[in-house]
């Protein structure tokens, strides 16, 4: 199944809930609002047809002051990238994120490996994953201030690490 046939199967199933549509250079994707985001993503992973069942990566994008972009409804977008181990085919579901409701539900259940690229999001973007159990800065200390990757973030702002950090060490694992 090529990308464009998983494009026009997620467009049968879920129609007008599909917000946007691209391909650009053999790889297809399609943007939703929030509350779409886990209806497709399990239909995606539990379809036998598409069988997406990794999710190889979790990321943010901010669109503040992107170039001849004055139509698009949010401000933030936060990107599935999805594979099938399975059928070697890849697919991108995005979802839209307006700037004043910067939260969408998390899929740590669906796969583990969201628990952390999800905080990663929250840490570098400041959007939430609603019902994500330990959603808590990642990547810079508790004391940060900000989120370093949105583009209104002042880039020569200084940060000021007020206590030192605990280092835990953990226990020696032996393999068997």
């Amino acid at each position: 199944m090529t990308e464009s046939d998983i494009l026009a199967k997620v467009k049968a199933r879920f129609g007008a809930r599909v917000l946007a549509e691209y391909s650009f250079r053999g790889q297809s994707a399609v943007t939703v609002a929030p509350e779409t985001l886990r209806e497709i993503l399990v239909f995606l992973r539990d379809d036998a047809e598409t069988a997406f069942d990794w999710l190889m990566d979790v990321g943010g994008v901010d669109y503040l002051g992107y170039p001849d972009d004055d139509d698009r409804e949010w401000r933030f977008e936060v990107a599935y990238q999805l594979y099938s181990m399975k059928l070697n085919h890849r697919f991108r579901v995005k979802v839209g994120v307006p700037d004043d409701s910067v939260e969408v539900p998390s899929v740590w259940d669906l796969w583990a490996i969201a628990n952390w690229e999800e905080r990663e999001v929250y840490d570098m973007y400041g959007i939430r994953f609603a019902g994500h159990p330990n959603l808590r800065r990642i990547l810079c200390h508790d004391e940060f201030v900000g989120h370093a990757l949105r583009k209104d973030y002042p880039i020569n702002k200084r940060q000021k690490l007020s206590q030192p950090s605990e280092i835990i060490l953990c226990e020696k694992v032996e393999w068997a």
